[in-house]
């Protein structure tokens, strides 16, 4: 009983929340490079053009496109079996459209990977994550199906040059976030429902099409999907607030019902027709989605929703969506997202009863301020935090018999937050020293939690208790 042995141990990130470097060896512009910094109370702008007098946290970030060394490293210390990384698709192609990669850009993360590989852990790589090159914008970028072939060229790229390197891959991060911050997804600047659904659309032709090209290029390849994970409970048990907490669900569940099963759900397209929606459906499309379904689904958890029969309207946010309703039998975070460990397990029951396919955390954390007191972080709660979660996670795998493979924790080290653009909003076992306003010497401290986490990978989860030094 326990975690299996080849379980993957181990941390997440994406290259516009850590690299910095935004322009630095032939990268392009992205779509989180327009991204102004905000708050919870001060929604992040999204800039035209680079202005001189904004701060955009994406720039430097903690500059890990100079500092991995130092940073894989660290994570070898703690024992990491798998890291979870993006690639910059602007680093490959800087315009998005050209026809040859940016030789410079493949070059650092063959350093990466490599890298990686020498301390023994696995690279898991997310090809596209919240960053679209700006140069797909005179497109219309995810909007129009060119920008399909675009991301194939990508995509095809990196299975043959990290052929043998690589072997588990994720084609877009939290793909359903199209429905609600579909800037972030795939510089999709409207909020017009007819424009969300068509780029989804394409992104699911282009994830199809990425799928069956990594395997004809590698058999070994391992393709997967990732759920921005979005999980609720009914209200009550009125049957009004059950069919309002189904609708909710069907919103989000309709993406990974796409990718597992590689067709349209009923119930979204009778929605589409309600809503007189046409999809720009092509010829051969519905056998490129029954052929490119993925291997396994990935999910990030941080919370669930309660929802029901006043849960209607447009849905805003990345994971703390307003529904209508508040939980209260959970806690919340100073963030306001609620803690809810039980929930995945029901997470993780939720999602293979419905596909019957492996699952892997990919994202898992608690966002919280870090005070250093005597040169050390003694972050106690967020070792309580995610203890609880590995937890749950354990008895979905010992109780319920759930196939999980892995297990990464977001941001194993300090980096910028998507929703606010904050550095306060803390998740990492190690600390960097940068503040909201970009000022800082980006040194790296551990924290109490890096020791911690060490302990649990070292016992493959079985000792999940903190020993204060």
């Amino acid at each position: 009983m326990g975690f299996p042995d080849n379980f993957l141990w181990g941390g997440a990130t994406a290259a516009n929340q850590i690299e910095g470097a935004y322009l630095e060896d032939g990268k392009g512009l992205s779509t989180a490079d327009m991204m102004t910094a905000g708050s919870p109370t001060l929604k992040r702008d999204i800039t035209a053009v680079i202005e001189p007098d904004r701060y955009y946290p994406t720039h430097e970030a903690i500059d890990h496109y100079h500092r991995f060394e130092e940073d894989i490293a660290l994570f070898a210390e703690m024992g990491f079996k798998c890291y979870r990384f993006s690639i910059a698709w602007s680093r490959i192609f800087p315009q998005g459209d050209e026809t040859e990669p940016n030789a410079k850009g493949l070059a650092f993360y063959d350093k990466l990977i490599d890298l990686c590989l020498e301390n023994g852990i696995e690279p898991l790589v997310t090809i596209s994550h919240f960053e679209n090159p700006i140069g797909l914008q005179k497109y219309g970028s995810w909007e129009n199906r060119k920008v399909v072939d675009f991301y194939l060229r990508y995509a095809e790229t990196l299975f043959e040059h990290f052929r043998g390197r690589v072997t588990y891959w994720l084609t877009f991060n939290e793909i359903n976030v199209m429905s609600t911050m579909p800037w972030n997804a795939g510089g999709i600047s409207s909020a017009d429902e007819a424009v969300k659904m068509t780029a989804a659309y394409h992104q699911f032709i282009a994830s199809a099409l990425a799928v069956k090209a990594g395997r004809a290029i590698d058999p070994k390849n391992k393709i997967g999907m990732m759920y921005a994970g979005h999980f609720s409970y009914p209200n009550s048990c009125h049957p009004d607030d059950i069919q309002g907490n189904e609708d909710f669900m069907h919103k989000m569940m309709f993406y990974p019902d796409v990718q597992c099963r590689g067709y349209y759900p009923n119930y979204k397209l009778k929605e589409l027709e309600r809503q007189n929606i046409t999809l720009p459906v092509l010829p051969g499309d519905a056998e490129i989605l029954k052929e490119g379904t993925v291997d396994f689904v990935s999910f990030s958890y941080y919370m669930t929703h309660v929802c029901g029969k006043n849960t209607t309207g447009i849905l805003r946010g990345l994971n703390g969506l307003e529904t209508g309703y508040k939980n209260p039998h959970i806690e919340r975070s100073a963030w306001g997202w609620g803690i809810d460990p039980k929930g995945l397990r029901y997470a993780l029951n939720y999602l293979y009863d419905r596909y019957q396919l492996p699952l892997m955390i990919v994202e898992n954390g608690l966002g919280a301020a870090d005070t250093i007191v005597d040169g050390k972080i003694h972050d106690d709660y967020r070792i309580d935090y995610i203890r609880q979660h590995i937890s749950e996670m354990k008895k979905a795998i010992d109780l319920d018999g759930v196939p999980v493979l892995g297990y990464t924790s977001w941001g194993p080290i300090d980096l910028i937050s998507a929703s606010t653009g904050e550095m306060s909003k803390r998740y990492g076992f190690i600390y960097v020293d940068l503040d909201d306003e970009g000022n800082g010497t980006k040194q790296r401290i551990k924290k109490d939690s890096f020791v911690w986490y060490k302990q649990v990978i070292a016992t493959n989860g079985e000792d999940l208790d903190w020993k204060e030094a």
